[in-house]
């Protein structure tokens, strides 16, 4: 099943005309006769259609927009990494419990930058700053960049300069199962290639517009391949009935399909694995109710513990016996099937 990103409609700064992969996009979208229009900036485009906040989040995801990133400051992107490196914003996904809808508003379009040059840059600068110290850069804190690589190759531009930066490290995380064009990379081991996996039935439910599990689980496979240092997400957690045994079935399809395709002398110690529950904020289920209403994703208050955060507000998260026999479970497949992986969380 194809879940190519095919804008239905794009829009593009003036500005990005000046930098070459800026004026091939907007020729090449041109050339496949998809409608495209100049905007005044990335952060602001209007005329997304939409009768209501459904169809209006719909068309964002069918929307491209060509921009120029011009806010030199990298935001911190821990406990992951010390920066994010801003690629990409938004995904063409349509997951119900996604946190970009809050984050990115009720028109969550899918945002390229052409200034890679300029963006690449900063990044030097920063792993200068931090010297002898690696410094660690996340592709994809606000977007999975994957789905656009098509188009702009930046993915594996980054991939290949991290490559010759030995102070330098990338990871990101992806939904989607495009990867042919990154296997041949100069990777150098630099970049953590990781993907978001969950089991058949969260994935049904919720995660619209996305490949299924075992068509991730295949371009993993072909990831490992490459030699890249691999990692998976599992995220977020769903308890439901027979949540165990859809879980590690998942762990099964995985580990057999590594085991297969795993380059000699491979080692799961070189595998990181995160874990990261279903919570959800008030806001979030209000923004996520208006685009979804009919979302079966279980968001019931008065079923979870209200934990107070750091940001002022708090989150609704499973109850602590609940969370300690998630918690149990997920060690127990890993010592199973992965046991000298590297687990970065489990929340």
């Amino acid at each position: 099943m194809s879940k190519e990103f095919i804008p239905t409609r794009v829009y593009y700064e003036p500005g990005a005309l000046d930098y070459p992969l800026g004026k091939s996009l907007v020729e090449r979208f041109q050339h496949m006769g998809i409608p495209i229009s100049p905007t005044a900036s990335h952060n602001r485009v209007t005329g997304i259609p939409g009768k209501d906040a459904a169809e209006a989040y719909r068309e964002a995801k069918r929307t491209l927009v060509i921009g120029v990133r011009r806010n030199e400051a990298f935001q911190s992107c821990k406990p992951s990494a010390h920066y994010q490196l801003p690629l990409v914003t938004s995904c063409p996904g349509m997951c119900e419990y996604c946190y970009l809808a809050t984050t990115l508003g009720k028109k969550p379009y899918v945002r390229v930058y052409v200034n890679l040059g300029q963006i690449l840059g900063v990044a030097s600068k920063l792993i200068q700053e931090r010297l002898p110290e690696i410094t660690q850069f996340e592709g994809a804190a606000t977007s999975d960049p994957l789905p656009v690589e098509q188009y702009s190759g930046a993915l594996k531009q980054v991939i290949e300069f991290f490559g010759q930066e030995s102070n330098g490290r990338f990871r990101f995380v992806t939904k989607f199962t495009d990867v042919d064009s990154l296997l041949d990379a100069r990777h150098e081991g630099h970049t953590r290639f990781r993907f978001s996996l969950n089991c058949d039935e969260v994935v049904r439910k919720y995660e619209h517009a996305t490949p299924p599990p075992n068509e991730r689980i295949e371009a993993a496979a072909k990831v490992l391949k490459a030699e890249y240092p691999l990692g998976f997400i599992i995220a977020p957690i769903v308890r439901f009935d027979g949540w165990q045994k859809d879980y590690k079935r998942l762990f099964e399809h995985l580990a057999e399909k590594l085991a297969k395709s795993a380059p000699c002398g491979w080692s799961s110690e070189q595998l990181s694995l995160e874990f990261i529950s279903h919570r959800f904020t008030a806001r979030a289920k209000t923004n996520i109710l208006e685009v979804f209403p009919q979302s079966s994703l279980p968001m019931d208050e008065d079923a979870r513990k209200y934990k107070y955060g750091q940001f002022g507000y708090g989150k609704y998260i499973y109850h602590p016996d609940e969370m300690e026999e998630l918690k149990t479970f997920f060690r127990a497949q890993v010592e199973d099937f992965f046991p000298q992986a590297h687990i970065e969380y489990l929340i």
